[in-house]
């Protein structure tokens, strides 16, 4: 399978694993490289540090590409990217922040750049910065999400008009017929988060592993606009924001809330009542955990089975 997108990373099937903060260690990456798509660190849950840790684990799980995501809204950036160059990563997604930031420097080190956006205009920003691809990401993702509220089916055709570099889409992407219906619309590949959750080397607690994996459609909505936009699962903390709603809060109260560390607590130690509790609205088409290897491989087989029931119309 061949296109911008596997000629750019040099993988072998245009599917990126998203880098979930809490989800997206070196054994999802590795797993997910392995199965020939291209695995993401996912730097806005790491320590620099930790980060280091889990590049140079990754470097010795796998010989297939593999990147790091960086969401520039998270501190210690600077330390990030420099660690990051120090240990020869070749792939970069950033993401949540301006990509003019880093892409040069990035750049200038032979790293391959991404940003990950989620409106035209963004877009455009991010190809004038000089990025090499851009993901557009639509209302239905999970985790922090754009504002606008503009769809996957909506953006992705939109985009596709006004740029020139290859164009990933995300945002309710879990299946090979997504993936099919993605690139229809324009894109040349596929960013997945919600489906490697719901994956045995995700790092996340097996306890929000299996809400996911619960959950049904209408289980999911995007809040905190005030702060950064974030869709997750109901549970007693989203209960909470909207109670909190009702008396009209400021910005301040709505941190307080919200708190410190308020998603490690829910995606890595398992908290489902008070944790945040990050997930797309495709969680409802999630129906068990397996290996990523086999996700990838599902995903493969029913894009070619959907492709050629395409043909057929």
């Amino acid at each position: 399978m061949k296109n911008k997108i596997t000629e750019l990373f040099n993988i072998q099937y245009p599917i990126i694993q998203a880098g979930m903060i809490w989800n997206s260690g070196w054994r999802l990456a590795s797993a997910v490289s392995n199965a020939g798509g291209l695995g993401l660190l996912g730097a806005g849950s790491m320590y620099p540090e930790v980060l280091r840790e889990h590049i140079q684990k990754c470097q010795k799980a796998t010989d297939k590409p593999f990147g790091v995501n960086v969401p520039m809204l998270y501190p210690n950036l600077e330390e990030i990217i420099k660690i990051i160059i120090e240990e020869g990563v070749k792939i970069v997604f950033t993401s949540a922040g301006n990509p003019r930031t880093y892409t040069s420097r990035l750049k200038e080190a032979g790293i391959t750049v991404v940003h990950v956006v989620s409106s035209v205009k963004f877009a455009l920003k991010a190809q004038e910065a000089g990025v090499d691809a851009v993901v557009a990401e639509g209302f239905e993702a999970g985790g922090h999400n754009g504002r606008e509220e503009t769809t996957t089916f909506t953006l992705i055709p939109m985009v596709k008009e006004q740029i020139n570099v290859p164009l990933i889409a995300a945002g309710g992407i879990a299946n090979g017929i997504g993936m099919l219906a993605a690139m229809v619309l324009g894109a040349h590949g596929v960013q997945v988060g919600s489906r490697f959750v719901a994956s045995e080397e995700s790092s996340s607690h097996i306890a929000f592993k299996k809400m996911v994996v619960e959950a049904k459609e209408g289980d999911t909505l995007l809040t905190l606009k005030e702060l950064a936009p974030v869709r997750m699962l109901k549970n007693k903390f989203f209960e909470d924001v909207m109670k909190l709603y009702e008396s009209n809060p400021t910005k301040e109260e709505l941190k307080e809330l919200l708190g410190r560390a308020r998603a490690k607590r829910g995606m890595f130690e398992g908290d489902l009542v008070e944790g945040e509790l990050e997930i797309g609205q495709i969680a409802g088409l999630i129906q068990d955990i397996k290996p990523a290897a086999l996700i990838v491989e599902e995903m493969v087989e029913e894009f070619e089975k959907a492709k050629k029931k395409v043909s057929e119309l």
